[in-house]
């Protein structure tokens, strides 16, 4: 079995013929179109969060002092980019539908890059708030690495697929407090120059970095396994012998034998019938949503259940990130900002494995019980114990870096597997919508994050009392939509 896991990552994976969607994540093939778009899936995201949170890391000191910045000024910064990343992400999904993931990636990609290349034009505090709204534009190209990894793997391992580039993506959000740092000191001790010059030169790197992605994807990888965005219709057209349940498992419609899902199938009509099939209950295929489909989706208890409490568990990572380095700095005044900042690195760093995981058991859990259910109560699960780790965290308010750094680590466990387990259950609901829905789940983590970063801002230095507040929010909220049905009603026929 280990000699197959690890041979899957080299290999062509294999394709499931009704969709057209790999079976398998060949990781390490970026000569494959599935293993390259998967490359570019994460790698994109890494590089839009490391530019997107590049600003904490020299914030709390460097900028805030060359600026004559006072606490309000940096808290509110921080929000103003997330506000951005809130809009982007809510235009973001109806986007992907339209006109294909890929093509909103790039373009996303490219219009956050602009914007980070003119820190050096900045000169003020509110000058720096505003390059930090346009900068948030970066923050909306989790959606599009969503919606792109869900078009090109099967429903069997596409909690895994997501997870893992949404986690990897994240881990930006860490190497970022290692990679400004390190390029702003190289700047200053190798390089002689004056420390207001050497942090906004610093930010010349991510704009290289992120240009550089931009165009490798936009030339090295497709829309869809088909090819072309308008041409996701044609698996469809092809596969005349398949169709699928409500719940989005594959048929065979000759032998009635699946190759995944359910053990107690409820057959759509196959194409050949002459009966037409709500645009909902079809195949995999995304179509161009209808406004009014955009509001039946948007206001659905099934979408709202996910987005909440991803609200709370990508909200709380967004608000953390960006006050970590200065919660270790009050709490350990020993700490200067480069040893504060590599240790608040740690919490970005560990989606690298933390995320994957949710998104692992989420696959885990529906592939041995076949209930969609499954993957529901384990985002409720992780959602609660993250909530009580936020308690302890700001009722102790830790005194030792040993307590601090372990209860961080075990509040960045949960909350970060949340994030993945709940976009392993999001290509289940309303699946021809499914950029909607991710963006619509996205933009209420950056929601999220904008209502923590609040508090943070009004509760000022007393980071403690910030984040046990924090922690009763996210325990209620979790256990407030955990009875909501995961498809809705309209999904499953009888």
């Amino acid at each position: 079995m280990a000699t197959n896991f690890v041979k899957n990552l080299f290999i062509s994976p294999e394709i499931n013929p009704s969709n057209r969607k790999a079976k398998s994540i060949p990781i390490l093939n970026p000569f494959n179109q599935y293993g390259r778009v998967f490359f570019f899936s994460w790698l994109g995201f890494m590089v839009a969060f490391l530019s997107w949170y590049a600003f904490p890391p020299l914030l709390s000191v460097t900028i805030k002092k060359d600026l004559k910045m006072t606490q309000d000024d940096v808290a509110n910064s921080n929000i103003v980019a997330l506000l951005a990343t809130l809009l982007i992400r809510l235009v973001a999904g109806p986007l992907c539908d339209r006109y294909g993931p890929r093509l909103v990636f790039v373009g996303l990609l490219l219009c956050g890059a602009i914007p980070t290349a003119m820190a050096g034009l900045v000169t003020d505090p509110k000058g720096l708030i505003a390059l930090r709204f346009f900068v948030g534009i970066l923050g909306g190209t989790f959606v599009p690495c969503q919606v792109w990894c869900t078009g090109f793997f099967d429903k069997s391992i596409v909690g895994t697929a997501n997870s893992l580039a949404g986690g990897w993506g994240n881990a930006g959000g860490g190497i970022t407090y290692f990679l400004m740092p390190a390029i702003y000191d190289s700047l200053v001790h190798s390089h002689s120059l004056p420390s207001h010059k050497a942090w906004r030169i610093a930010y010349v790197v991510p704009f290289i970095i992120i240009t550089t992605v931009a165009l490798g994807m936009l030339f090295l990888c497709e829309d869809t396994p088909t090819g072309k965005w308008s041409e996701r219709h044609l698996w469809a057209k092809e596969s005349n012998n398949t169709t699928m349940t409500a719940g989005g498992n594959i048929v065979d419609i000759n032998s009635g034998a699946f190759t995944s899902g359910m053990t107690t199938p409820t057959i759509l009509q196959p194409p050949t019938s002459k009966k037409k099939a709500p645009r909902h209950h079809k195949q995999e295929t995304v179509v161009s949503p209808t406004r009014r489909e955009v509001l039946n989706v948007a206001l659905s208890l099934s979408t709202l259940a996910l987005a909440i409490p991803y609200g709370c568990s990508f909200g709380s990572e967004l608000a953390i990130n960006s006050i970590l380095g200065s919660y270790y700095t009050k709490n350990f005044p020993h700490m200067d900002q480069t040893k504060s900042g590599q240790w608040a690195a740690m919490f970005g760093l560990l989606n690298v494995v933390f995320r994957p995981a949710g998104g692992l058991f989420g696959d885990l859990v529906y592939k041995y019980t076949d209930k969609v259910w499954s993957k529901k109560l384990l985002i409720t699960f992780l959602g609660v114990a993250m909530g009580a780790f936020q308690l302890a965290i700001g009722l102790s308010n830790p005194s030792t870096e040993a307590a601090m750094f372990g209860l961080i680590a075990g509040l960045a466990f949960f909350l970060e597997a949340s994030n993945g387990a709940n976009f392993a259950l999001v290509p289940h609901v309303h699946p021809f919508a499914n950029g909607i829905v991710s963006g619509i789940v996205g933009g209420f983590g950056n929601l999220g994050g904008i209502v923590f970063a609040i508090i943070f801002r009004y509760n000022g230095p007393s980071y403690g009392r910030s984040m046990w507040i924090i922690g009763v929010i996210s325990l209620s909220a979790n256990l407030a939509v955990c009875w909501i049905r995961p498809v809705p009603r309209s999904q499953i026929l009888s």
